[in-house]
């Protein structure tokens, strides 16, 4: 049975860069996978521990599915945040999602969400930590 989480929601704001955009000077569909990264490492920091901090501890947590609502075009040196939040935690799997919004208008760039399930060194799939489930709390 899945943990009820609250929806603390954590905000990073970034500025979208040339490299993001393709020809039409539109942020690449690719990128915004990066920024739901963005999202989920400011997450973890604002939660009280860097995800690199957690990986030293040998366990991990691995990507097995990926959504997204494209809503609205983003540009090259248009100001984004990135809001991130966990709508689920199991025992063994934690589902993150996110909002991309224009930063000085609000108005919604995308929607999505990131399917984890934790892993050790060995790639076996093992119970989420006792300290990473107080990030749904």
């Amino acid at each position: 049975m899945p943990v009820p989480a609250t929806r603390h929601i954590v905000e990073t704001t970034l500025y979208v860069r040339y490299a993001e955009t393709d020809a039409m000077g539109i942020v690449h569909h690719a990128n915004y996978i990066v920024f739901f990264e963005e999202g989920r490492s400011a997450y973890t920091r604002q939660r009280g521990s860097s995800y690199a901090e957690l990986e030293k501890t040998g366990v991990f947590l691995t990507v097995v599915e990926v959504g997204a609502r494209y809503v609205k075009p983003s540009v090259y040196g248009q100001r984004l945040t990135v809001r991130c939040w966990i709508a689920e935690i199991r025992s063994r799997g934690v589902t993150f999602e996110y909002e991309i919004v224009d930063t000085d208008t609000g108005a919604l760039s995308m929607t999505g969400f990131t399917k984890h399930i934790c892993v050790d060194r060995e790639g076996r799939i093992i119970l989420i930590p006792a300290l990473w489930r107080i990030w749904a709390e």
